[in-house]
């Protein structure tokens, strides 16, 4: 699909579905749940700790070293130091749901 037609799920389109299945629970709880999931996510992390979701994936945290890199606007070379970069694994279930396989 080309990137200009790629629709994007948003936290709130998200906070929206999510109530639309459970009526019995405000917007505004579901919202709080939602970000009360990320901010453990993030928590974890932030841990260096893995998250594994069953049928849904794993994320967790690479190193990078560091390199030279190139200022895009300028062309200029930058140094860019060691950092923890966030990781996503898709779990073999999602991988076939996507391809339209299960």
């Amino acid at each position: 699909m080309p990137r200009d037609r790629m629709e994007t799920m948003t936290k709130s389109d998200l906070i929206k579905k999510t109530q639309l299945q459970f009526r019995t629970y405000s917007q505004k709880d579901i919202a709080l749940a939602v970000q009360t999931i990320v901010d453990s996510m993030i928590g974890a992390l932030k841990k260096n700790e893995r998250i594994e979701i069953r049928g849904f994936g794993t994320f967790s945290i690479r190193e990078r070293k560091p390199r030279l890199g190139r200022n895009p606007k300028s062309g200029a070379q930058v140094v860019l130091g060691d950092r923890r970069a966030p990781f996503f694994k898709t779990g073999k279930d999602l991988r076939q749901k996507v391809d339209g396989k299960k």
